[in-house]
């Protein structure tokens, strides 16, 4: 997607951001790792977030009204301008992430968005920070295109915004979170995500079958550690490089997931659920789905079965990642240890928010189907 804008050559004189703290544009505030970046970033930095329609209503940001798509965000020519006047430093967190989107607006939202943003930083003469996903470290197949298209959809435009960045020549870092849990602390986490419905249908057996490997890897990392991460890179001034906020050789297996997940079953009172069945990776097209199509199964379990091949797609790698976690400027690495704890408390939150639904006289099988959503 060409680009609309021109960038400036010239720095902009005359800037209005406040002296004692420098200012911070963060997109993206309102998402899973947005409201994290938010804790992390505000004792540092006069944040000023993005949004479009729902309010943040926090007293630790200013927001700013506006469209990610839209030319200059939305703002007239003279908010732009002082806009780019007051901004010391942009964090892009915002993104289209939802695979039921139709593919074209996934590539046009994420594409437009990092072009206006990738302006706004050269103007400002502001280092750029880009949150992409690790999992751009997978390209989907032709196959995967035809059968996922808003997974190849989102994956191929973060690539490309990638390589935006890469060559804009703004200072800054690229940033790769592999899938964010909730904290690590509490398992709280904004919003709904894969992950949590995935916990979610594990906790309440209504996963039978699994695409993936016993032992194929998920690579998760809290939200506590990945805006910690983030925001070590921006107070160091990081000003180039890529960096990869995975667990890399701590990513624990599929099985290992779903064990505990079923632990969390049994200390709720619900039957454990039976472990799921594993389909290999390279059987989900072959086998999985064509199984989905040809059979009876309700309607939501097939739907279920196939966003789990969805994310497969996304979420799984047959070898673990690398990870910059840990070193300078970049956080802390979490151990086996600190992500199984991490996974526990994450499903204990998702069950401590249904416990009407979780009682010894509801077993999974009677369970409604949505409430893993």
């Amino acid at each position: 997607m060409p680009s609309d804008n021109q960038r400036l050559a010239l720095l902009p004189v005359g800037r209005t951001g406040r002296l004692d703290r420098p200012s911070l544009l963060l997109t993206g505030g309102s998402g899973v790792l947005g409201r994290a970046l938010i804790d992390e970033l505000s004792p540092d930095f006069d944040l000023l977030c993005l949004r479009r329609d729902t309010p943040l209503r926090d007293p630790r940001v200013r927001e700013l009204q506006g469209d990610l798509v839209a030319p200059r965000l939305g703002l007239s020519p003279r908010a732009w301008h002082e806009l780019a006047l007051e901004v010391d430093v942009v964090l892009h967190c915002a993104a289209e992430t939802d695979w039921r989107t139709p593919p074209q607006d996934i590539t046009r939202t994420n594409l437009r968005g990092a072009d206006t943003v990738l302006d706004l930083a050269a103007r400002a003469d502001a280092p750029l920070y880009l949150v992409s996903t690790a999992f751009v470290a997978n390209t989907p197949t032709e196959e995967d295109r035809r059968h996922f298209p808003g997974a190849a959809a989102y994956l191929d435009s973060m690539a490309r915004a990638e390589q935006m960045t890469r060559e804009a020549g703004v200072p800054g870092a690229i940033v790769r979170p592999s899938v964010v849990m909730g904290d690590s602390g509490s398992g709280r986490i904004a919003g709904r995500q894969g992950l949590t419905r995935m916990i979610g249908s594990m906790v309440l057996g209504q996963a039978p079958v699994l695409p993936g490997a016993p032992a194929t890897r998920i690579d998760m990392v809290p939200r506590d550690y990945v805006s910690r991460a983030i925001g070590d890179l921006v107070r160091g001034g990081v000003a180039d490089g890529e960096y990869w906020l995975t667990a890399g050789q701590e990513a624990m297996g599929l099985r290992e997931f779903a064990d505990v997940c079923a632990d969390v079953a049994v200390r709720h009172g619900l039957p454990r659920p039976q472990r799921p069945r594993f389909i290999p990776a390279d059987a989900v097209h072959r086998l999985l789905l064509p199984m989905l199509a040809g059979t009876s199964l309700p309607a939501s379990l097939r739907r279920r079965l196939e966003y789990y091949a969805e994310l497969l797609l996304v979420f799984q790698r047959e070898l673990p990642f690398g990870t910059s976690l840990g070193e300078p400027d970049c956080g802390t690495r979490p151990t086996r240890t600190d992500l199984r704890a991490a996974l526990v408390r994450n499903a204990e939150s998702w069950a401590g928010d249904r416990a009407g639904l979780l009682s010894p006289n509801r077993s999974a099988a009677t369970a409604p189907m949505e409430v893993a959503s």
